[in-house]
């Protein structure tokens, strides 16, 4: 599979940047919002939805793909492109998070990490090398070093222990990979330890790799902080590779992220609030499930264009909500999908045009407060 990444626009007042990522299932604009596609499906949106909506590249996961259906299976239908139909980009995580994620069902070695299905108990192991197999077989353009994830609250001595541990893992995935089609990328880790986190950052320079995500956010940590250090550790990640922040996060935290310099970002927040009556609008948080939106006859939001605003009243997607009708977790999602995709466009083009001050100071003003 081919891969390069161009820088095509840099701020002048931030560390924010545009670029090209080229896959061989196409070309990305960064910075980019990828949808969760958890077990091959983004939940509630079909696949030429996302293909209208503008999708380039979309996350899917190792560790429930490989529980179920099971990497063979996914191997035989094409890879995760043609099992699911999708002909644009894939990244796939490692399925370190979500082993972190089951921590009572999992033990965790030098080795390797043994833990028990969440599905059905039956007991299995991943190691760096067996993820690398994973992955290969389900032939993301993007694959992710496994690493482990360390937990929030953490002593120094654990974090740094944790750290190593993933790096000496990140090598043995490089070694696992060789040269394989796929592009592989690294994983800061360390917690909330600016040192550890630079400590690991060299140690995937010294091993190399295509691109560089910072992980282990969005465990817990005060917001303030994760956004402190995204700040320091973004214009330290090599410049001429794609970097990524794993699993974040709401509207002001990619801005603020961009600003730092990311380019890559993922995060189940549009999808899950979207399932659960949470809606990001222009004007900020819709909780639609309250009661004051019974009988409002607006759009969900005037000055957006998508298929839900255009047709449907507030009153009628409370209705759904609260009737409990799949249809609501359909139109939510699709909406806050259309947000989140466009808010990058918008990201992209403040960039370019030297107006992401203007545009970062209307988004706080929108989600300021609650909604």
């Amino acid at each position: 599979m081919s891969f390069s990444f161009e820088i095509t626009c840099q701020d002048d007042f931030s560390q924010a940047r545009c670029g090209s990522l080229r896959t061989a299932h196409g070309s990305i604009e960064t910075p980019v919002f990828m949808p969760v596609g958890t077990a091959a499906t983004v939940k509630a949106v079909p696949q030429d939805w996302l293909e209208q909506l503008g999708a380039e590249i979309i996350l899917s996961n190792t560790y429930h793909l490989f529980l179920r259906p099971g990497p063979e299976i996914i191997r035989d239908c094409g890879g995760l492109h043609g099992f699911m139909d999708w002909k644009r980009a894939i990244l796939t995580d490692s399925g370190g998070y979500q082993v972190f994620s089951h921590r009572e069902l999992r033990k965790v070695t030098d080795r390797a990490v043994e833990f028990r299905s969440h599905l059905d108990g039956s007991r299995h192991v991943i190691s760096p090398e067996r993820s690398m197999q994973i992955q290969q077989a389900l032939g993301a353009d993007i694959v992710m070093a496994f690493d482990e994830c360390t937990p929030y609250p953490v002593a120094r001595a654990e974090a740094r222990r944790s750290m190593l541990r993933s790096m000496d893992w990140a090598a043995r995935c490089r070694k696992a990979h060789a040269d394989g089609p796929q592009t592989l990328f690294g994983i800061v880790q360390g917690g909330v330890f600016l040192d550890l986190r630079r400590e690991s950052l060299a140690r995937l320079r010294e091993i190399g790799f295509s691109g560089f995500a910072l992980g282990g956010f969005s465990v817990g940590e005060p917001r303030t902080l994760m956004l402190e250090l995204v700040g320091e550790l973004g214009p330290e990640l090599p410049r001429r590779a794609p970097r990524y922040l794993m699993g974040v996060g709401t509207p002001l935290d990619l801005i603020g992220s961009v600003r730092a310099g990311i380019d890559m970002f993922d995060c189940v927040l549009p999808t899950r609030n979207a399932r659960n009556g949470t809606l990001f609008t222009s004007r900020g948080k819709v909780r639609i499930k309250n009661a004051r939106y019974k009988d409002d006859q607006r759009p969900l939001d005037p000055a957006c264009a998508c298929r839900v605003c255009r047709r449907y009243s507030r009153a009628y997607l409370r209705h759904l909500y609260v009737a409990d009708e799949i249809l609501s977790s359909i139109l939510c999602s699709y909406h806050n999908l259309y947000f989140y995709l466009g808010l990058m466009r918008s990201l992209r083009k403040a960039i370019r045009a030297g107006r992401l001050d203007r545009l970062e100071k209307r988004l706080r003003a929108a989600y300021a407060a609650p909604g």
